[in-house]
């Protein structure tokens, strides 16, 4: 019969967390993987993003079947939405990426690794579904982010 966790045969019994300053963290025994994080430690007030789409402010889909142009503008619309929180690219901790098509990951992945520093990857599930709200839309993305105390 195996042994419980935490005991003396756990092969992770008295590890500890490899954590960078900034609070990323490669736990001990987790394969390592640049293109995400696996948690993030911060302090702070969490915000909660809503899903953003490739719609512009008047609700029309941008880059109707272009993955790489609804993509951008999926980042652009982020990126508005957390400026008006007086927040930034850096305050996000975890991203849930939704696609109609898993062909699309690449070109997913390509555009949001330009809005984050190498090896700075917030934690994140990508998901692969049989529609979105419009059926114009290929991608959404959600996110939460951690503003800092005062």
């Amino acid at each position: 019969m195996p042994e419980p966790r935490g005991s003396t045969d756990d092969p992770h019994h008295g590890s500890t967390l490899t954590t960078a300053r900034d609070g990323f963290v490669q736990p001990v025994g987790v394969r390592e993987v640049a293109a995400y994080t696996h948690a993030i430690v911060r302090p702070g007030v969490p915000v909660f993003l809503t899903g953003q789409v490739a719609w512009d402010t008047d609700g029309r889909v941008v880059g109707v079947g272009d993955i790489a142009a609804q993509t951008a503008q999926v980042w652009r619309n982020i990126a508005l939405v957390l400026a008006g929180i007086g927040a930034g690219m850096n305050d996000i901790v975890k991203l849930t990426t939704y696609t109609t098509d898993a062909a699309h990951r690449d070109v997913i992945g390509a555009e949001r690794a330009r809005h984050f520093a190498p090896g700075r990857f917030p934690a994140s599930t990508f998901l692969v579904v049989a529609g979105l709200a419009d059926p114009e839309l290929l991608v959404e993305i959600e996110a939460i982010a951690v503003l800092p105390t005062a």
